[in-house]
């Protein structure tokens, strides 16, 4: 089923909607959350989370790209599930998030630094070659490793870790172009 008769059927209030998004992306949602938490208990548990809180925004949100949609909510849970059971993050996600601090700048807390940031990043990813886009995105939002980010995008692991590196670079200059000072 389409994206948009999924949508349809949430705004229908048809519980049948969240059998056709598990059906359709259960497994993509599984996969983000098994990468932040490790732990395929909780990995299903911020998945059925998932299913809930789309259920409760939609309506009135009618999202564009339903995929992108239901993956910020997936990660969102799994982040807020190592928070709230004070667990340290992985190994993986801390490396992840250590990476990519290097090109960052601190703005907790402060909501316009954070607008000014998130739409300096929509940008800086948006002009990326697809490659570079689809290695950064897997890496840095949907915290896979370094070996399946390789492998989704079809090069070596040390292509991978290479572009990633520059990439980090090209972001940091796009971002002081931009008077964010990191």
């Amino acid at each position: 089923m389409d994206d948009n008769r999924i949508i349809d059927l949430y705004f229908a209030r048809d519980e049948s909607a969240i059998e056709e998004t598990k059906l359709k992306y259960g497994r993509l949602l599984l996969s983000i959350a098994n990468s932040i938490l490790g732990s395929r208990e909780d990995s299903e548990e911020c998945e059925n989370d998932t299913y809930l809180r789309t259920w409760n925004a939609i309506p009135p949100t009618r999202p564009v790209y339903f995929s992108a949609f239901l993956s910020k909510i997936t990660r969102n849970v799994a982040l807020n599930r190592l928070r709230e059971n004070k667990q340290n993050p992985t190994l993986q996600a801390a490396l992840i998030f250590e990476e990519l601090s290097e090109a960052l700048p601190d703005v907790a807390g402060d909501v316009t630094e954070d607008i000014v940031l998130r739409d300096a990043l929509n940008s800086f990813i948006a002009g990326l070659d697809k490659t570079k886009r689809l290695i950064f995105i897997k890496r840095y939002f949907y915290m896979m490793s370094i070996k399946d980010v390789a492998y989704e995008a079809d090069v070596t692991v040390g292509t991978a870790k290479v572009i990633l590196s520059r990439t980090r670079k090209m972001l940091r200059k796009h971002l002081t172009e931009r008077g964010i000072v990191i």
